[in-house]
């Protein structure tokens, strides 16, 4: 049997990956702040599971907890980071600013930490991070949140970079969704092409198995990437972005 842990498995897309990834023979390890929710989709899945309640934000005491949950289940050969905040209303509130970045930014930093040196400890493995696309630009009333996005996705290429000069085989996989219909795309400020959470799910899974280095989800984002990429400022002024 395969081994996989998500972090962020209480809602949205992790905790869709989790039934999908539980379809494929995979014992799956879930990970969230509250242990309910976790117990709830447990019961949901249908192959075997285990449950740790891991608060990112605390993140020496994340990293122990993930250290544990990777001893009970004994051997893990996929780890995939889906925690995080979603857009603010305020972003001159320093503590949904401060909300966003002890999930997005240390809290991701840390699981990271542990999934790689692990990893790198038994000379295989694979690590999923999710990014978005709001990575791309810092729109107006969500810096913060763009700019963490950014953080995960150039977090995720240096550790694919430095992983390649080991020559181990380690996989970093970037998941990069467009709008999802799932709760975190709520306070979005604009909202268009919004996939369904089944479909996305899928995509991302194909992903993984595919050992990518980045995809888009859904794949239609790609087009939207390349013109946010090309456009000028005017352009997103011009939109209200």
């Amino acid at each position: 049997m395969k081994h996989a842990i998500i972090i962020g498995a209480s809602s949205g897309m992790g905790k869709e990956l989790a039934k999908i990834l539980s379809q494929h023979d995979y014992i799956v390890g879930l990970v969230a702040p509250e242990e309910q929710p976790l117990r709830d989709i447990a019961n949901q899945l249908s192959g075997k599971s285990f449950v740790k309640t891991i608060d990112v934000r605390k993140t020496d005491d994340a990293m122990r907890q993930l250290h544990n949950l990777i001893n009970e289940m004994g051997d893990v050969e996929l780890i995939v980071i889906s925690a995080g905040v979603g857009f603010i209303f305020d972003d001159t509130d320093w503590q949904q600013q401060k909300a966003i970045i002890d999930v997005n930014v240390a809290g991701f930093t840390a699981m990271c930490r542990v999934a790689i040196d692990y990893f790198v400890t038994k000379k295989r493995g694979h690590l999923v991070g999710f990014t978005s696309l709001a990575a791309l630009y810092g729109m107006k009333g969500h810096a913060t949140y763009c700019a963490s996005k950014a953080y995960v996705s150039i977090l995720l290429d240096g550790i694919r970079n430095s992983l390649g000069a080991s020559k181990l085989p380690i996989h970093v996989t970037t998941i990069q969704p467009g709008y999802i219909d799932t709760p975190m795309i709520a306070g979005a400020p604009e909202k268009f092409w919004v996939s369904p959470l089944p479909a996305a799910a899928r995509q991302i899974y194909d992903a993984i198995k595919k050992k990518k280095k980045h995809a888009y989800i859904t794949r239609r984002w790609r087009i939207m990437a390349w013109l946010m990429k090309l456009s000028p400022d005017w352009a997103y002024q011009l939109l209200g972005f």
